[in-house]
């Protein structure tokens, strides 16, 4: 389908859903006209409609935080449209990753390696008394290597003695450990994730064995 084939309503405009092309996560929601949709196709960065302005405006053009258009979907009744996209900054003007931070009901916080990998680099960039992952940076990487190292004895450990409880726990802990590695070296979980989208990883054998 094409844009003329979605359904603007009564003022012209179309819902439009932001979301993190990488993470799902929904960014926020927005409106889009006729030309803001077609300058956003053209250019390759969110523009919408303020609905308060009564205007067209491109996000980011003030703080520098746009949003770099992966692909834009309709939804079955084409009245409303996902744009899926790759953030500089935060979405919203609060300074929040996302618009979607009030609690409405429900508990806990949504995890993901995203997430804690935010965290770390927060705790980088802001240290906190008492903090182990900052005790981790300040001992510097010699250190981070070594609980890289210590911890996947620890999953190897737990593996054979075949226990699933204790390789979960001991898996976690080396996630974690990897992740302040990543930090310290500024390797992103993007960066990794790419790295294994080019192998094909799961059906291929990337590394060949030496036959002795």
């Amino acid at each position: 389908m094409n844009e003329k084939e979605l359904k603007f309503d009564g003022r012209g405009l179309i819902p439009a859903i932001v979301q993190d092309a990488e993470t799902g996560e929904v960014l926020t929601l927005a409106y889009m006209s006729e030309e803001s949709l077609k300058i956003t196709m053209e250019e390759g960065y969110t523009c919408f409609f303020s609905r308060s302005r009564n205007r067209l405006w491109r996000k980011g053009e003030a703080s520098g935080n746009v949003q770099r258009v992966v692909r834009i979907t309709a939804d079955c009744d084409r009245d409303a449209i996902l744009v899926e996209v790759t953030p500089k900054g935060p979405a919203c003007h609060t300074g929040s990753r996302t618009c979607f931070f009030e609690r409405v009901s429900g508990e806990g916080e949504r995890f993901s390696a995203d997430s804690l990998a935010a965290l770390i680099k927060d705790r980088k960039a802001h240290p906190k008394e008492g903090s182990y992952t900052n005790y981790l940076f300040d001992k510097g990487r010699e250190k981070i290597l070594k609980k890289v190292g210590e911890e996947s004895t620890e999953v190897i450990v737990a593996a054979m003695k075949d226990s699933k409880e204790e390789t979960v726990f001991e898996l976690a802990d080396l996630f974690y450990h990897a992740l302040v590695l990543m930090e310290d070296m500024g390797v992103s979980v993007s960066d990794v994730k790419l790295e294994l989208e080019k192998r094909h990883v799961v059906d291929k054998k990337v590394k060949q064995e030496t036959m002795k």
